[in-house]
């Protein structure tokens, strides 16, 4: 089974961005909207570029924007030091339970985009993480890439079970 298959079901909540200090800790920048969650995360899956680990977390310290995660699998720098860029993932279940109204940006893409009146806009193929604000990128029927910012002027309600978003289109959104 591909690594691809294995994560199809997982939830990126870092990406790990280097060793810290010498005894195989890791800085891990978060990607989950609450990053306190990992002091609850008992077991993270990193995704290497051969293989997806199965790692228990010992210790969860916060410095600036990162988290620094010690793995009871890892006591060295040298143990870590492969690590860059490699996502940590957890299952479904371990995830954050969600509130009303509240969304897994993995589980977007797929869904199909209508404006107010109903107007067929796209389907969502693929969701950009950027500093600001998630973007939903959207194909359109005329087979154009259109972006559409995830902000409440723009994004009015997102239906996972539905697989429907009702979006506003803001002035140039869908220009040439």
């Amino acid at each position: 089974m591909s690594i691809e298959e294995q994560t199809a079901n997982m939830l990126r909540i870092g990406v790990v961005t280097k060793p810290h200090g010498l005894r195989g800790e890791v800085k891990v920048y978060p990607t989950t909207s609450d990053p306190e969650r990992f002091r609850d995360c008992d077991e993270v899956y990193l995704v290497t570029k051969k293989e997806l680990l199965t790692l228990h977390v010992t210790g969860v310290k916060y410095f600036k924007n990162q988290v620094i995660l010690k793995f009871r699998e890892f006591d060295r720098i040298e143990d870590v030091e492969l690590f860059h860029n490699c996502d940590l993932m957890v299952s479904r279940e371990d995830a954050i339970p969600l509130g009303e109204g509240e969304y897994f940006l993995y589980d977007v893409p797929g869904c199909t985009v209508a404006d107010e009146q109903g107007t067929l806009i796209g389907e969502v193929t693929d969701v950009l993480e950027t500093g600001a604000n998630p973007v939903f990128v959207i194909r359109t029927p005329e087979d154009r890439e259109v972006l559409f910012p995830v902000i409440d002027e723009c994004i009015l309600s997102v239906d996972i079970s539905e697989k429907k978003v009702v979006a506003h289109v803001m002035e140039g959104l869908m220009d040439l």
